[in-house]
């Protein structure tokens, strides 16, 4: 199923990887979330991208260098005329997000994490509804110990040999280039070899149409996902008028 994730929410508009920008998405009808794992200083588990924090708070250092209650003072700021909003942690996510009827990307950012950002998702029941990602690679490895049987993705820039081998090593259920790498015979080739494709760096509404155009059956993680589900509507009417 083609999944239009929301990339750390609707992140385009609302501060990204916050209650504001998930919920944003699925006003926007996003049938996934993407989200990025990291531990706080406290050992606690929070959605956040970046390694620091200059970029969305204006602060120095990363989450790994607060404690959890600092980290609840702290805001997060999107574009111009959304409100800021507050660091998430991955199980407040899974509480209020878990039980919906939705796909979720979960991404590794950090080593260390793996094991117990698994175990959280088990503890909610949703592990089938979870694919994990990331582009270190010996977090999909620690990953793949730990469970035989979850759905993983491996993000990588170029489409190589080496990536492909790597993600065939580790029985990926989906590769996740970026979408510059990809064009139609790029996907048909991923999909005789029997991965799922989702792209990833949508950065306009070119970039989406050439995805879609490409074939890609796994989704993008996408910024607008308002933007998408108009583009998936309109194919589907176009669909449908030849029905």
């Amino acid at each position: 199923m083609f999944i239009n994730y929301a990339h750390r929410g609707a992140s385009a508009y609302a501060p990204e990887n916050t209650l504001s920008a998930f919920y944003l998405g699925l006003q926007m009808r996003a049938n996934g979330i993407e989200t990025d794992v990291r531990r706080s200083k406290d050992g606690h588990l929070v959605l956040f991208h970046d390694d620091t924090m200059e970029k969305t708070a204006g602060i120095p250092g990363g989450v790994k260098d607060y404690t959890l209650e600092e980290l609840r003072h702290i805001l997060i700021y999107g574009q111009s005329g959304f409100v800021p909003d507050h660091i998430v942690t991955l199980e407040e996510f899974l509480y209020l997000f878990g039980y919906r009827a939705l796909t979720f990307a979960v991404e590794i950012k950090e080593r260390g994490v793996e094991e117990d950002t698994l175990n959280l998702i088990r503890k909610y029941g949703i592990a089938d509804k979870c694919i994990f990602t990331s582009f270190d690679y010996p977090c999909l490895v620690r990953l793949r110990e730990l469970d035989k049987e979850i759905r993983l993705g491996y993000l990588f820039e170029k489409l190589t040999a080496e990536n492909l081998q790597a993600a065939a090593d580790i029985r990926c259920f989906q590769v996740c280039p970026h979408v510059d790498a990809l064009d139609r015979e790029a996907v048909e080739r991923l999909h005789r070899m029997g991965y799922s494709v989702r792209a990833w760096g949508i950065r306009d509404e070119e970039a989406m149409r050439r995805c879609l155009d490409a074939g890609v059956d796994g989704g993008m993680t996408i910024n607008f996902p308002d933007k998408l589900t108009e583009a998936l509507e309109r194919s589907a009417e176009a669909v449908g008028s030849f029905g």
